[in-house]
């Protein structure tokens, strides 16, 4: 693969922010995606004083190809974990947080439960953020992703992560049906939903639209669609570096499909400025 362009070049940010942010995340003995999963924009997001913290430990129980979270046999759950994440996100004066976890199909409810305890703390401590969930495929269980919408998130996320052509090649268990069926059974309990995808794995441009009909279809508002980068060289790699103006033309079809908000650009990720995309479109819906 050619080297990065110069589009994907990121500036090193060291702010106070930045510090405090670490720090919070460190005291409490939180995970963030933002280091597990090797984010291009850790620098500029925790100078903006945010992050995006992942519950029920740091090992996942799949191995999807393009993550770099550890994959094995996790630990326990800490039980402490729902006070500890809403704490931090008091003491950052978060308006809106993010939380996504790791698969935990180890445990009977697959983590369901502690997803909604910590929605719940988070709100009883902080009553006006806005809470946005991104959450795995709990195997498209009605009953358990009802455990998690009850505890009533502001917006319920799960990625796609691919077109269906590629989702067996790098995601480990999941598949495109599966996740297309989490999203729909959200939407039909007019909760706001969001998903994401990764570009430069192999996919066609058509393949990437008819994934954002899919994604219309079952009810999703939301979406974000940024460059995938080779986290580490266990991962698969990059087969393209999409060019920043076919980004613009993701995000050009997405809107005319009636996507209510959309984040398009070689450096976007699920979360990436997920409170500002979400002040843009709050009026609309």
């Amino acid at each position: 693969m050619e080297r990065k362009p110069e589009w994907l070049k990121i500036k090193l940010e060291s702010k106070e922010n930045y510090t405090k942010v670490k720090k919070i995340v460190a005291d409490n003995g939180l995970h963030t995606i933002c280091s597990s999963g090797k984010c291009p924009n850790i620098g500029q997001c925790w100078s903006l004083g945010t992050a995006t913290f992942m519950i029920l430990g740091d090992i996942c129980t799949r191995a999807c190809k393009f993550c770099a979270t550890q994959t094995g046999k996790p630990l326990h759950p800490d039980s402490e974990e729902f006070e500890k994440v809403s704490r931090s996100i008091h003491d950052m004066r978060l308006k809106h947080c993010v939380i996504t976890s790791v698969d935990r199909d180890d445990l009977p409810d697959k983590g369901a439960s502690h997803w909604a305890r910590t929605i719940e703390a988070i709100r009883k401590l902080n009553p006006q953020v806005v809470i946005e969930v991104l959450v795995p495929d709990f195997d498209a269980s009605p009953e358990l992703i009802n455990i998690v919408l009850s505890a009533k998130p502001d917006i319920f996320g799960h990625n796609m992560e691919t077109v269906e052509r590629l989702t067996h090649q790098i995601r480990s268990r999941a598949s495109y049906s599966c996740s297309l069926n989490v999203l729909q059974l959200a939407s039909c309990q007019n909760v706001l939903t969001k998903s994401g995808i990764m570009v430069g794995l192999g996919e066609k441009a058509e393949e990437v639209i008819q994934l954002m009909k899919d994604l219309k279809r079952v009810g999703c508002s939301l979406l974000t669609i940024g460059q995938y980068l080779q986290p580490t060289k266990q991962n698969i790699p990059v087969m393209e570096y999409v060019t920043p103006e076919q980004f613009e033309e993701y995000k050009t079809i997405a809107v005319d499909l009636g996507f209510s908000g959309v984040e398009s650009a070689p450096l976007v990720r699920s979360s990436y400025m997920a409170e500002q995309t979400f002040m843009r479109i709050k009026n609309k819906i």
